[in-house]
């Protein structure tokens, strides 16, 4: 449950999820090049394809992100990819609502972005020693801040959401490190055999 349905959030919330969306994607766009949508493509359909694989966890469920993932591969154009995965889990599978497609890519595609940071930062001296970890750490940390931005946002919209905040929270222990491992071992593996595929991999030690 990490893409919210209609009618749970308040629409101040919900509204402000369209208004930074909306930024986001405007200024991330306008940097985008043609030579850039193969790589977009193939991560949103994977991001798309992974959410589609449900784990019942009591009146929830957990499924993967890959949004540190998407920031390691796609840097800011994570957003879009994210955006674009979402839409159509919405309007094919009812995955979430239509109100809170903007508040569901917040919650993804933000983090995705501070994976994007964290992995750039850290590979910075020498992206092929350090993409594993750098990578794992970013997977990681990625799908830990999704799963906070919706428990705080469900905790302020009433008490009644508090304790699948909590099932919610703890249902995707797992997923965090299946998706840390996952991603420091897709980053590691990419920086031996095709590095540019990195966002990070540019001006960086070889």
């Amino acid at each position: 449950m990490v893409h919210i349905s209609d009618g749970i959030l308040s629409p101040g919330i919900w509204i402000s999820g369209y208004v930074i969306t909306i930024v986001i994607l405007a200024f991330t766009l306008r940097k985008m090049k043609t030579e850039d949508i193969p790589r977009l493509s193939v991560i949103t359909a994977a991001i798309f394809v992974a959410s589609l694989i449900h784990i019942p966890v009591g009146p929830t469920s957990a499924h993967f992100l890959l949004n540190g993932l998407a920031g390691v591969t796609l840097g800011v154009f994570a957003y879009p990819c994210i955006f674009i995965a979402i839409v159509l889990q919405s309007f094919l599978f009812q995955h979430g609502g239509i109100t809170t497609i903007g508040i569901n890519t917040v919650n993804t595609g933000v983090p995705a972005l501070i994976a994007y940071a964290i992995f750039r930062l850290g590979t910075r001296k020498d992206i092929h020693k350090r993409a594993g970890i750098f990578g794992a750490i970013a997977g990681g940390v990625a799908v830990t801040i999704s799963v906070l931005f919706l428990s705080i946002e469900l905790v302020t919209t009433g008490e009644v959401f508090e304790n699948i905040a909590i099932i919610i929270a703890s249902a995707h222990i797992p997923i965090i490190i299946i998706e840390a491992i996952a991603t420091g071992t897709i980053a590691a593996f990419f920086v031996k055999v095709k590095p540019e595929i990195l966002e990070g991999y540019k001006g960086v030690k070889r």
